[in-house]
């Protein structure tokens, strides 16, 4: 690991001059004359006295070196049954037009806009138009509930929201207004206009006191088209909500600059993708992968991107990723293990492979949940090269442990993610913030600062940031994940060590469920807990006790209980069970052994703490624990 250990080690023992060479991968409007900005610990800053735009280097750089012709984006959508192919040239003219656009609605440097889209490339339009007018943009995917969209509107305060009427499914259309116009109707802050991209599947009816049709606004913007707006490093670029386990959601703020450079950096060596080349992130630009490696890398380098309207199984069948890699000659593929396993239970043997030629083909790689070692073997016989494991957070941007396949290509272990990656110091921590031993569980965290592409902090909370991750371990970000390290220094990621749960590779909170569940009127208390599954990862199970003076029918209330997750968090929770139980298992103190329950319905034997209540009540609990 020479080329590896030599460029980690430098990274680390001198950040400053490290990230200084790699701001040269971007072009600025005003060079930064120093990297790291240590000034108000733990609040560092990259590059901050740097001017840039993100749009222009992941657009009118790569026209301006002579390659407008060249293919900047793939659309690809089995639902809809169609195809687009824009140039880097063609886009930057409809971005630019859509900045116009914005422009005369008002969207300024600094104001916030909304993204309410499916995976359309108009979505990718809009991001990168907010970051031509130095404006913020925040994305929400699209499968998100009224009262979850009602509260971003209310954090983010948008000036305007891009949203789009409707999104589209194997066998449904998902109307996107009404959630819209409820999620507005909830809100206590109202934007000035909705520009409503109209849709066939569904067009949406239009409020002409707020809303404007999304081509009319571009017919409008491409008579006065906007230009590159320059903004500093340290100005943020979009803001990205994750779920907080208090419920309130949490804004993950990312950086121009900083994000910039670690885009481009890791788009080389750690995915081997160069200018030209074709890679494609099978995500949702609602995610932090999305908006990473769909829109921001690939664009930044100068690459082709592929952007997918369509499920690995059902849009038609389990053949479609293979499909899509052989028709558009895609070198290097990102998803997540969830994405495999789905495959792998449709078509086990892999005969839906068959007759696509994946020639291209390079690297699969793999992040969004932890990679069991069954969906790793698998996937790597079926595709013949090399499947890549990497671990990463919303809150990062980018991986923290993964094989830098462009720097120098690393044994891959089936469990682990490989090595911490350049200008990441992972360590693993005790209880007590002491180092452990290799082999040794503890607490991942990694040694601040943070690099170049992490959160700087949460939108309009520095408190809530530093209580969050920073305070736990003084010097350190805590990840919220449990693993060691091995003799060789490879990480192992053994999951989560709070109540956030990941399903599909999306984070969510437990407590946004308990929310709901709580609300109903028959229900005294109640825990939710994740549990392992072989096709998701985690999905949500819940648990309720009844107040004393109810008489309600278990099963309508089950359905009841259900039907009010999926309205207030969506289909997306992937909530379909809750067992009404006696009780539930707690501390004296009175904090629910959730941790316990967890494990005991995954299989294993936990330590049940010494100040439990009543351990007759988790022993109650158990054979219902078991048959999760």
């Amino acid at each position: 690991m020479g080329k590896y250990a030599e460029t980690f080690r430098r990274s680390i023992d001198d950040p400053e001059g490290f990230w200084m060479e790699q701001a040269a991968l971007v072009n600025w409007f005003r060079r930064p004359t120093r990297a790291l900005d240590d000034s108000n610990p733990p609040l560092y800053r990259w590059f901050p006295d740097g001017t840039l735009n993100t749009c222009f280097n992941a657009l009118d750089r790569h026209v301006a070196a002579g390659r407008g012709e060249q293919v900047a984006l793939i659309y690809d959508s089995p639902v809809t049954g169609s195809q687009q192919s824009l140039t880097y040239e063609g886009l930057t003219e409809r971005v630019a037009a859509l900045a116009g656009a914005l422009r005369q609605l008002g969207v300024a440097k600094g104001d916030r806009v909304l993204i309410y889209m499916p995976m359309v490339p108009e979505a990718v339009m809009a991001m990168l138009a907010c970051a031509r007018l130095g404006a913020v943009h925040s994305v929400v995917f699209g499968g998100f509930a009224a009262s979850e969209l009602a509260a971003r509107i209310d954090d983010a305060e948008p000036v305007v929201i891009v949203a789009a009427s409707c999104g589209v499914e194997a066998s449904k259309v998902i109307e996107y207004k009404p959630m819209l116009d409820k999620a507005l109707s909830l809100a206590s802050h109202q934007p000035r206009t909705c520009v409503m991209l109209q849709r066939p599947q569904a067009e949406a009816k239009l409020d002409e006191s707020r809303d404007v049709d999304f081509e009319l606004a571009m017919r409008s913007g491409a008579d006065d088209p906007a230009e590159c707006v320059p903004v500093l490093a340290t100005d943020p670029l979009y803001v990205l909500y994750t779920s907080g386990t208090t419920g309130k959601p949490k804004g993950i703020v990312r950086d121009n600059g900083g994000h910039a450079v670690a885009m481009a950096w890791s788009m080389t060596n750690l995915y081997d993708i160069h200018p030209g080349q074709v890679w494609w992130t099978a995500s949702d630009v609602g995610w932090v992968v999305g908006h990473s490696y769909i829109v921001y890398a690939p664009l930044l380098i100068g690459a082709t991107t592929v952007m997918y309207e369509g499920k690995p199984v059902g849009t038609p069948d389990a053949g479609a990723f293979w499909r899509v890699m052989a028709e558009h000659r895609v070198e290097a593929f990102f998803t997540a293990p969830t994405a495999m396993r789905a495959i792998k239970k449709e078509d086990p043997h892999g005969e839906l492979m068959a007759g696509h030629d994946l020639s291209a083909l390079r690297t699969v790689f793999l992040a969004g949940e932890r990679l069991d070692t069954d969906t790793y073997a698998w996937a790597t016989e079926q595709v013949g090269v090399p499947v890549v494991d990497h671990w990463w957070q919303t809150e990062t941007g980018w991986a923290i442990v993964g094989n830098l396949r462009g720097l120098e290509p690393m044994p891959l272990k089936p469990g682990s993610p490989s090595v911490p990656v350049p200008g990441w110091d992972v360590r693993i921590l005790d209880e007590h913030g002491q180092p452990v031993s290799a082999g040794t569980d503890g607490a991942i965290c990694v040694r601040l600062p943070l690099p170049p592409g992490a959160l700087p902090t949460l939108w309009g909370d520095d408190e809530r940031f530093v209580s969050s991750y920073l305070s736990a371990f003084d010097g350190y970000y805590l990840s919220g994940d449990g693993g060691h390290v091995d003799e060789d220094g490879y990480v192992y990621v053994m999951g989560r060590t709070d109540d956030v749960i990941n399903v599909s590779g999306h984070r969510m909170s437990t407590g946004v469920i308990e929310g709901v569940l709580a609300s109903h009127p028959a229900v005294a208390e109640c825990a939710v807990i994740g549990v392992s599954d072989p096709m998701k990862g985690q999905v949500p199970r819940g648990f309720v006790v009844l107040k004393a003076d109810v008489d309600v029918d278990p099963d309508e209330l089950t359905k009841e209980l259900v039907a009010a997750v999926r309205d207030e968090v969506g289909p997306v929770a992937v909530f379909r069970s809750v067992s009404i139980v006696p009780a539930l298992p707690k501390t004296r103190s009175g904090k629910i052994l959730r941790k316990s329950m967890r494990e005991i319905a995954d299989g294993k034997d936990p330590l049940v703490p010494s100040t439990i209540e009543d351990p007759g009540v988790l022993d109650t609990l158990r054979p219902m624990l078991r048959d999760s």
